[in-house]
């Protein structure tokens, strides 16, 4: 016989022997008659998933250009360019996704509004997976909160894993917590597998250490045991690394060898506390490698010390409950995200923003519930002076994020022009596909000369100076570097050139073997 309680929020929570987390509804709402779930709830959320699409469009600029590692995947996968070296760490979840695009067309502004579009689209599906567990009002705001961060909004329309490992992992933790409740709910069972396999698709070890939690309970803990979860979680896990490990077999020697290889480009796996590095980048840094440099504005990072906090408050308000079943699905995505975060806040020593987004994107949904426990009383009704001091305070943390996403977006842009020109000069010198560029900014500069690039030490090494030697005697060649580095030994006798900081070693058959 279903069970009515009014909690301290005013919600109201249907339950009964097989679906104990599901049915909430706000008190007097019709679930049956009149605007339902459905409509409300799915209203809400594509509002939230409409505007995060629109502010992709109107503040990351479409024509920002390709980063480093964006040419890295987009190259795979591309009509424009060779297909730059692919280390160990790297997975190709993200060169298929943006394949539709870059297999025929090398507009960057057409790649980058099918991203905004396509993450918005995911958004709404992640956030829909966790329907029945939390109010409509609940699950909306805590996509704003996750869709309004500077890092969010950048990340969104780029061609790269990060914000697709948090959408796999905010929708697998939703649908866990729904097929758990519910056994028959089979679209939930599909949903775990098809988000693990997105995880895991876009970055294999991401995809284990988020799922952790969620394996441990199905495993250890009696009553969490449900076989078919089990199956429909371990087998996305799987589907979704499969072409990751038969790709360790075939081009690096192997399982273990290709996650030695991956620690090592990492700067070697092991106890190293990145937490200043996150909070410096921040500031605007992409990749903090090394993380010198002062702290960003207080009111920048502010925010990064309230979320721990707000978490802890969900924490304290879903243990108090007195359902028993209530506190899983605030502890759940709660456990997620300390595991997702752990690898990168204590175990690499350098940060980038966008490695917590999977972190951010498990905490939105607990951070919102607390945040409207704060602003509602247990009628349901609105404390002003909560709810003022709270306004104000996120209109500040918005000003801040916002702040941090234009300038960034600027360097970016600056940084990206750059590489263009200097393809541009390349393209001046003789040096036109088919090519060869080696050097330190060689892979994103070849990438947009249309050139393959090549490496004989670091992290990308994939050839040697006999090799682009006999190559540079056959095809224009270049090497690219900075004014105060010296070149190789194999482009000691190459042409000099310099444009904008940039100095340029142009090999002599460029110009005098008749492609320049």
């Amino acid at each position: 016989m279903p069970l009515r309680s009014v909690g301290s929020e005013g919600w109201v929570m249907a339950s009964s022997s097989n679906t104990t987390l599901a049915g909430f509804r706000r008190q007097g709402e019709p679930s049956v008659a009149g605007m339902s779930w459905r409509d409300r709830g799915q209203g809400l959320i594509a509002l939230v998933a409409g505007t995060f699409t629109l502010a992709q469009l109107l503040l990351v600029r479409p024509g920002m250009g390709l980063g480093w590692d964006e040419t890295v995947y987009v190259s795979q996968v591309s009509a424009h360019a060779p297909a730059a070296f692919f280390s160990a760490p790297r997975a190709r979840g993200i060169s298929l996704l943006v394949a539709p695009i870059t297999s025929w067309s090398s507009s960057t502004p057409l790649l980058r509004v099918y991203l905004a579009v396509l993450s918005g689209a995911a958004l709404f599906l992640a956030l829909r997976a966790w329907r029945g567990l939390f109010p409509a009002r609940v699950l909306a705001v805590g996509g704003a909160l996750f869709a309004s961060l500077w890092v969010t909004v950048l990340y969104g329309p780029q061609a790269m894993p990060n914000y697709w490992v948090a959408i796999g992992a905010l929708a697998a933790t939703g649908c866990f917590l729904r097929a758990h409740a519910d056994t028959a709910d089979r679209p939930a069972l599909w949903g775990v597998a098809a988000s693990a396999a997105l995880m895991t698709w876009m970055r294999p070890t991401d995809g284990i250490w988020i799922s952790a939690p969620l394996l441990l309970l199905l495993l250890l803990v009696r009553r969490w045991r449900r076989l078919p979860l089990l199956l429909a979680l371990a087998g996305g896990l799987a589907a979704g690394a499969a072409e990751w490990i038969i790709e360790a077999y075939v081009g690096y020697g192997g399982l273990l060898q290709r996650l030695s290889d991956g620690s090592r480009i990492q700067g070697g796996l092991g106890w190293n506390i990145a937490v200043g590095d996150q909070l410096r980048s921040l500031g605007g840094r992409a990749l903090c490698r090394p993380c010198t440099g002062p702290m960003p504005n207080p009111a920048v990072i502010a925010w990064w010390f309230v979320l721990p906090l707000l978490a802890v408050l969900a924490a304290v308000i879903a243990c108090r409950a007195r359902r028993p079943a209530y506190p899983a699905r605030t502890l759940v995505p709660l456990a997620c995200a300390a595991t997702a975060a752990f690898p990168y806040l204590f175990l690499i020593g350098y940060a980038a923003p966008r490695f917590l987004l999977p972190a951010y994107a498990l905490l939105a949904i607990p951070v919102a519930e607390a945040l409207l426990h704060l602003v509602t009383g247990p009628d349901g009704r609105w404390r002003p002076v909560t709810a003022a001091l709270v306004a104000i305070g996120l209109a500040g943390h918005l000003a801040a994020q916002y702040t941090v996403l234009h300038r960034t977006v600027d360097r970016t842009t600056a940084d990206h022009r750059a590489w263009a020109r200097t393809a541009a000069e390349l393209h001046r010198l003789g040096v036109r596909p088919p090519c060869l560029l080696t050097g330190d900014e060689s892979i994103p500069i070849a990438f947009y000369a249309g050139c393959s690039s090549a490496a004989i030490d670091g992290n990308n090494r994939n050839s040697t100076a006999a090799a682009i030697t006999r190559t540079a005697q056959r095809m224009p060649a270049a090497y690219v570097g900075t004014p105060m580095s010296r070149p190789p030994s194999y482009a000691r006798d190459w042409t000099p050139h310099s444009l904008d900081g940039v100095r340029m070693y142009v090999a002599p058959t460029t110009t005098e073997g008749g492609r320049g």
